[in-house]
C-alpha cells in the first residue's frame, strides 16, 4: 500500500510540474519581442532589385588600343533603396563606375563601364557589381574582338 501511495503522489508531483511549467512559458511571452520579430520579418521583405535591361554589350570589332565606353542601365525593381557598394572588373583594362548615391524604389541608375581596347582577337571581360540585393552581386559582360591596328577587318572572303 506504501508502494501505491508514494506512486501516486510522484505521478501528482510530476504532473503539477509540467502543468505549472506550461503556465510560466505563457507568461515569458513579452508582446514588445513579438512586436519587434514581426517588424523584423516585415523588413526582411524590403529588398532592392537590380534589373538591367542588358547585362552584356558587343563592341563588335575594333582596332587595339581604341577606348571604348558603354552604359548599363538598371532600374530599382525592389520596394527598398538600393546600395551599390563596389563594381570591380576581371581586369585593370576594364573601369566600372557605378551611381555613388542609392537608387530609390522605381527608380533608374546608369553604371558606366571603360574598355581601354587592350587584348587581340575575342575578348571578354566581366564586371561584378555588389550591392544590398538578396542575391548580393549582379554580373555584367564586355566583348569585343580586338584586331591591330590596320588589319584588315575579318568578315566573309569575296
Amino acid at each position: 500500500m506504501k508502494k501505491i501511495t508514494t506512486i501516486f503522489s510522484l505521478i501528482m508531483v510530476v504532473a503539477l510540474t509540467s502543468v505549472s511549467c506550461k503556465d510560466k512559458a505563457s507568461e515569458k511571452i513579452v508582446a514588445d519581442n513579438v512586436e519587434s520579430a514581426v517588424n523584423r520579418d516585415e523588413a526582411d521583405k524590403m529588398v532592392p532589385v537590380m534589373t538591367f535591361e542588358k547585362t552584356e554589350h558587343d563592341f563588335g570589332t575594333i582596332e587595339r588600343g581604341a577606348a571604348q565606353e558603354t552604359v548599363f542601365t538598371f532600374t530599382n525593381t525592389g520596394n527598398a533603396p538600393l546600395i551599390i557598394t563596389d563594381a570591380k572588373s576581371s581586369c585593370g583594362c576594364t573601369v566600372p563606375n557605378p551611381p555613388k548615391e542609392p537608387i530609390a524604389p522605381g527608380e533608374t541608375g546608369e553604371l558606366t563601364v571603360r574598355f581601354n581596347g587592350s587584348g587581340q582577337n575575342q575578348v571578354t571581360k566581366t564586371i561584378t557589381v555588389t550591392a544590398n540585393t538578396a542575391k548580393g552581386s549582379e554580373l555584367l559582360r564586355i566583348k569585343a574582338f580586338v584586331q591591330a591596328p590596320g588589319a584588315v577587318p575579318a568578315g566573309p572572303v569575296k
